[in-house]
């Protein structure tokens, strides 16, 4: 048996749908019973409940021979750092009271520092606690930007004509497509052949600026002239909250997007066969183009 969280978001979702071509026996978790029925209709077994209920983790994960686990994210928490270390405690608690032998953990390149990095010093703190455990093989995945994000730019696309964010718009970083992280954690599942604590970053095909990626998006859109206008840090933090984030929240992402233009997030090793995956956002985008057509 294979324990999938977040099995209604991007990367769970897809993970669970690998495992299941592959024969994998999956109990898929998440909050919402209709979004996990897809899974049900896949063979999967599903069990709803709350990311940070250890009791209702623990019943989840026993019996498992891996686990994937996460943070889910919940844009609109008031205190977004505490919400996400009673997520983390009860994940480890529950990995721990379970008896799992095998996890994989989705993090974050960045995670290895311990401040200044805004929202990923969550997933640094989250790491943190998962080397606490001693009878469990971790292995932590390290992507960065995932291409979904750019859903998020659509409606901004729609209305203003211009896609933006914080971030500097000739800086290059690692972006990648959900379906690679999916992918990778499948075949550490299914293979189990790491021991102890692990860090394996995945870096997408190659590293992508937010200008280059703005004009390939535009011209998936029929919009050749698609400007990319970088946002100053307290403007992206207003614009967030404006749209239904919590103040603690957009805070933390403009803390992150800071960190990325001071070149503080950077692989450890660099870029290698091994951390470079495939899906390149040249395939990605026509996604992104049916998201927008029908807005």
């Amino acid at each position: 048996m294979l324990v999938v969280m977040g099995a209604n978001g991007n990367t769970g979702r897809k993970l669970v749908e690998i495992l299941r071509r592959e024969g994998q026996r999956v109990r898929a978790l998440g909050r919402s019973p209709e979004r996990l029925a897809p899974l049900t209709a896949l063979g999967a077994e599903v069990l709803t409940g709350e990311a940070d209920d250890a009791a209702f983790l623990t019943r989840a994960f026993r019996g498992a021979d891996a686990v994937y686990t996460l943070l889910p994210v919940d844009r609109t928490s008031p205190d977004y750092h505490s919400a996400q270390r009673r997520k983390g405690e009860a994940i480890v608690q529950a990995l721990r009271d379970s008896g799992v032998r095998h996890a994989v953990a989705l993090s974050s390149l960045g995670a290895d520092l311990s401040e200044g990095t805004g929202l990923l010093a969550t997933l640094h703190d989250q790491e943190e606690r998962l080397k606490t455990l001693r009878d469990t093989h971790v292995l932590l995945l390290r992507p960065v930007s995932f291409f979904e994000n750019f859903h998020d730019v659509l409606g901004l696309i729609k209305h203003q004509g211009i896609s933006g964010d914080s971030v500097e718009p000739d800086l290059a970083i690692p972006m990648i497509a959900t379906r690679d992280i999916a992918e990778a954690a499948a075949r550490a599942m299914m293979a189990r052949d790491w021991t102890g604590h692990v860090a394996r970053e995945l870096l997408g095909p190659r590293d992508l600026s937010p200008h280059e990626a703005t004009r390939l998006l535009g011209a998936s859109l029929g919009l050749p002239d698609l400007e990319y206008v970088r946002f100053p840090d307290a403007d992206m933090a207003g614009a967030l909250v404006q749209a239904g984030m919590s103040e603690t929240f957009a805070s933390l992402y403009v803390g992150m997007t800071r960190a990325f233009n001071e070149g503080r997030v950077q692989p450890r090793h660099g870029r290698t066969p091994e951390n470079t995956t495939p899906t390149r956002f040249e395939d990605f985008v026509g996604e992104l183009a049916r998201a927008y057509a029908a807005l």
